[in-house]
Formats: C-alpha cells, structure tokens, sequence
C-alpha cells in the first residue's frame, strides 16, 4: 500500500473504532491511539522525504500512486509529495495530536464531537496528498463541511449565525473552485487532472488562464481570509470550540495558501503574472486591516481571529511576489501561524472554561492566579509579535526579504506597507497580555481558580516547543520545503 494512503485510511478507521465505542474512556482512547499514529507517520514520511532527497532523487513529487476512478473525466485517486505537502501534513498531524487533549474535557456528545472532528482531519490529510485536481477538491469539500455541524452544535455565543455564514461564504469560495477547475481540464486538453502534468503541458491561451485565475485564486483566497471575503472568519473563530478553532486556523486556512500556490498559480502562470496586482493590493489591505481590527477588539478570540486575517493575509501576500526567497518564506509563515495560534486558541480555550469569559475588561491577574496558562500566553504572544527564536521572527523576516527582492516602485511600497503590521501586532498583543495577566484581580471569585490539567499542559508544551524548535532551528524545514518552491517557481516565473 502506498504510504501516503494511510493519512487517509488510519483517519476511517478512526471513524470506525470511535462508532463502536461505547464510553468515554474509550473515545479519548481511539483519539488518542489514532492521532499517535498519524504523528509517527508524519514523522517517518518527512525523515524518508529528507533521506529521499539526500539519495539524489529530483523528482517533482515523491511516493507517487495513480489509479483510475472515473475515466470518462480522466479523474484518478492521484497522490504525491513535494516538501511543501510533508511539512503541511506535519503541520497537520502536530494539530490533530494537541487537539485531542486540549478537548479532553468536552462535553457534551463527545464521541460525536470527535467524530466529526476526525472527517475534518481527514478531508484536510487527503486534500494535502492529492495531486488530482478532482480528488482534491472533493478532499476540500469533506474538510469544510463538518466546520457546519462542530461550530453550530459545540460552539458558543452566536454559533448558528457563525456557523451559517461560514458554510456559505466557504461554500461561495467553492462553486468558483469547480468552475475554475473545469476550466482549466477543458482548456489544457481534457487528458488528464493531474497537477503536474497540466503544468508540464504549459497549453492554456493566456486569455483563458485570465478568465479563471480570478475563479481559482479568489475560490482558495476565501479560505485563506483574502480581503474583503474574510469576514466569516471572525465570526467562525470566535464561535468554535477550542479543538476546532486550533484546527480551523492552525490547518484549515492554509488549505487557501497551499491551493493558490499549486493550483491557481502553478497552473496558470502568466494570469498570475499579469493579474498579480490586483491580488497584491487586496492581500496588503489584509495584513493592514486585520492587525488595526485586531487593536479595538475585546474578545480574547476576536483578536486572535483578526491576527489570523493578519497573518494568513502575509501568506498570499508573499506567494504574488513570486521570488523564491517570499514563497520560502510564506510557506514558513504557515507553519508558524498554525503552530501560534493553535497554541493561542488552546490557552483563550483553557482560560475561558475557568472564567466563562472571554472580554478583556472583564478579565485581570491571571498570572497570579493560573501562572502556566499566563506564562503559555505570553510566549505565544511573543511568537505572535515576531520576537527573535520564535518561528514568528524567521517566517516574516524571511517574507519581507524575498518580497524587498523585487526592484520595483509597486511591490516595495506594498511591502513597506505591510511591514507597518509588526508594530500594530506588537501594540495589541503587549495590551492584552498587560491588561489580563497583571493588572489586578478583576473578580474575587477568579482567586478560587485552578491552574491547568496534565492533559492541557501536555498539549501547551508540545506546541510552546514546536513553536521554539521552528525559531531556533529553521534551516531543516528551509531545506525541506526549498525543492518544492523551486519546482513550482520555475514553472511560474517561465
């Protein structure tokens, strides 16, 4: 059996095992076994990736499988990887893993919580391994659609709404996704939906690739919070349960930068050149916008939401500047956005049982009352506002760089603009950590509360140490992901 099937096939049997169990104990035991073995398997496929490429092989994708499935349409079950898919599906795996243990505690319907969260890894496990164009976007459409059903039944303050506007814009984002996609088989030839062999083709007329660059990039853009079709993500964050936000922000929405890059960019490169522009100014306005929003939220959710739109806005923002240095660094950049805030929504979710708030003004001392959670949050607030040794830094000073590249009047201004970000995430990360960990005690009652559980420090150390393993030792997962932006790159700039 192909190796990279099995990201597919332990998430089933997971399904599986968590149907026929009967008590909790052995739906937290099926979680905890599966996303064990998803990690180790991540683990093993990026060290035989590493080992792969040191033996000499060049090959655009690695572990390749192709079966037919629907040969009228030339659609097959199609996988392969690249450096970027290892490091994503790594990404992945580390998010299910804590994720399991910071919902430990859920309640209630937990094995049908866990159900649907376990078909949400499992579309964004498949979408990452795929190299059918079809095949993915069926795995894309299996990782939004349980979002409906976890935010609107476990989800709190407005869920339905949220839970609703979320499935439509996605949904939107979506028909544009299969008008592009059918565009771009028809108009390459209609032989085959293989990513890799549509590109080698290089046979789209470029008025055609301008017709549905905006289709696929805009389709992607919606989930990867491309101004102004960001504003369900707010709403969906500040609603979901802690798991499902860590999932929704860590994975979810790099689905939108790693389908621009591969499919709406890789596929039609001179739309991309020639249409860049208009996206540059859109993604700019998000890195701007999202961190202003972020200063006058009172939400501790609202404002990680904001910083989401912030810094998934940076991810396409360094992928239209198209040098090898910007896209290094944007795929960087989503690695260390989904480790922060995975780590960021775990704590606002720790910190929230206990409270049952989340309103800043409301909330104060916390570091003397709940000193690990307090200290977990100043860290991920450090990483946030991209202090040196945290994957923060490396992933935005690498952006600016590669984006600095580019010698002309345009690209350096966007840049200069988006460099502004940094000191506004500064201005409301230090705000809030100032406001409710050591101002005083805004409620007698907090002085009765409790520090976190086995299960919760486990999940925040992880994440705390991946985030300072990434800072600290960048160059491995450079190295990984650097053949992966060169192959997609030299198709790109032909």
């Amino acid at each position: 059996m192909n190796i990279l099937s099995l990201f597919v096939l332990i998430p089933v049997v997971m399904l599986l095992g968590l149907w026929i169990a009967r008590n909790l104990n052995q739906v937290r035991g099926v979680m905890v076994i599966g996303s064990s073995f998803l990690l180790a398997l991540s683990v093993y496929l990026t060290v035989a990736f590493i080992q792969a490429r040191q033996n000499g092989d060049t090959s655009a994708m690695l572990f390749t499988y192709s079966t037919p499935w629907f040969k009228p349409l030339n659609i097959a079950y199609s996988t392969g990887v690249d450096g970027i898919s290892v490091v994503m599906l790594l990404l992945s795996s580390i998010i299910v893993f804590t994720g399991t243990f910071a919902s430990w505690q859920l309640k209630p319907m937990t094995k049908e919580y866990f159900l649907w969260f376990t078909l949400l890894s499992t579309g964004v496990y498949g979408f990452f391994i795929c190299t059918d164009l079809f095949t993915m976007f069926m795995f894309y459409e299996v990782a939004l659609i349980p979002m409906y059903l976890l935010i609107g039944v476990w989800g709190s303050g407005q869920k339905e709404y949220a839970a609703m506007k979320l499935t439509l814009m996605l949904m939107g984002g979506s028909a544009l996704l299969i008008i592009g996609i059918l565009g771009i088989y028809y108009f390459s030839g209609a032989t085959t939906m293989n990513i890799t062999e549509i590109a080698a083709m290089h046979n789209i007329p470029v008025d055609i690739q301008k017709v549905f660059f905006p289709f696929i990039f805009i389709g992607f853009g919606v989930l990867g919070a491309l101004f102004p079709f960001h504003t369900w993500s707010p709403d969906g964050h500040a609603s979901a349960p802690t798991a499902v936000s860590m999932l929704h922000a860590g994975v979810l929405m790099k689905l939108g930068g790693y389908g621009c890059f591969r499919i709406a960019m890789y596929l039609l490169p001179e739309a991309a050149h020639e249409l860049s522009w208009i996206f540059l100014i859109l993604t700019t306005i998000s890195v701007v916008y999202g961190a202003l929003s972020a200063c006058v939220q009172t939400d501790l959710k609202y404002i990680n939401a904001y910083s989401s739109v912030s810094h998934c806005g940076l991810v396409l923002f360094a992928l239209l500047m198209m040098t090898k240095t910007a896209c290094t660094g944007a795929i960087l950049q989503m690695l260390s956005h989904g480790l922060m805030t995975a780590l960021f929504f775990a704590l606002i979710g720790m910190i929230y049982g206990r409270t049952h708030t989340r309103d800043i003004r409301k909330l104060g001392g916390l570091m003397k009352i709940m000193p690990f959670l307090s200290v977990g949050y100043v860290i991920a607030g450090l990483a946030n506002l991209g202090l040196p040794g945290f994957s923060g830094f490396i992933a935005e000073m690498t952006i600016f760089v590669g984006s600095f590249e580019n010698n002309d009047v345009f690209h350096r201004t966007c840049t200069i603009i988006a460099c502004t970000s940094i000191v506004v995430t500064a201005v409301y990360i230090l705000r809030v950590v100032g406001k409710i960990l050591f101002e005083k005690v805004a409620d007698p009652h907090y002085e009765q509360l409790t520090d976190a559980t086995w299960d919760e420090r486990f999940s925040v150390c992880c994440l705390i140490f991946c985030v300072a393993g990434l800072g600290m030792a960048p160059l491995w997962v450079s190295n990984v992901i650097n053949g992966g932006v060169s192959s997609v790159l030299s198709v790109i700039n032909f």
